[in-house]
């Protein structure tokens, strides 16, 4: 056992770390490398644990840390999925009799369209915040609708469905994205 623990981590545990690289290479750019070595140690342990010498310890420990890595990406995008569905649009119908949406409950004076087109003076560093928070696929959309481009018009240039658009702009004026604009608010 020893032996095995000295060869994966020898020079900064680089055996386990190309191991753990090779099996990402497979699902693409994953930002978050260091949290995978995490997960690879534990496994790594468990592995020491369960060994019983009837197979070769490489492809043991190599099938058991692909088995956790999907199931750890599978965790996160169920995650991501998961808060998705939690954010609000101010679009939100909360009286279909009245036709009153979210966005009209809110005291602030801030009008997401008109500040698109320039309309209001509402501060540079908000706005830059605010882009910041949107995909690459919303602050397009934004930039066309602060260039007077209609919604067919924008969904022809980016090539995109109009459920797309509606979804970018769902996602364009959601509470978690438009917040950084309310701050400060009177």
């Amino acid at each position: 056992m020893e032996k095995i623990i000295h060869v994966y981590y020898e020079n900064n545990a680089i055996k386990l770390r190309r191991m753990v690289d090779q099996i990402l290479k497979r699902f693409g750019r994953i930002p978050d490398r260091e949290d995978f070595y995490s997960l690879a140690n534990e496994v790594f342990a468990e592995v020491l644990k369960k060994y019983d010498s009837s197979r070769s310890f490489d492809a043991f420990l190599y099938s058991c840390l692909c088995n956790r890595i999907k199931s750890e990406i599978r965790r996160r995008n169920r995650d991501k999925r998961r808060t998705d569905h939690l954010s609000v649009s101010f679009d939100v119908l909360l009286d279909n009799e009245t036709g009153q949406m979210l966005g009209d409950l809110l005291a602030c004076p801030f009008d997401l369209e008109k500040e698109v087109i320039g309309e209001d003076d509402f501060g540079d560093s908000k706005i830059e915040k605010y882009l910041q928070r949107l995909s690459k696929r919303q602050r397009a959309v934004v930039q066309l609708l602060a260039a007077s481009y209609r919604a067919g018009e924008i969904q022809e240039i980016l090539h995109i469905t109009r459920k797309e658009y509606s979804d970018a702009m769902t996602g364009i004026r959601s509470y978690e994205n438009v917040s950084v604009l309310f701050r400060n608010c009177s």
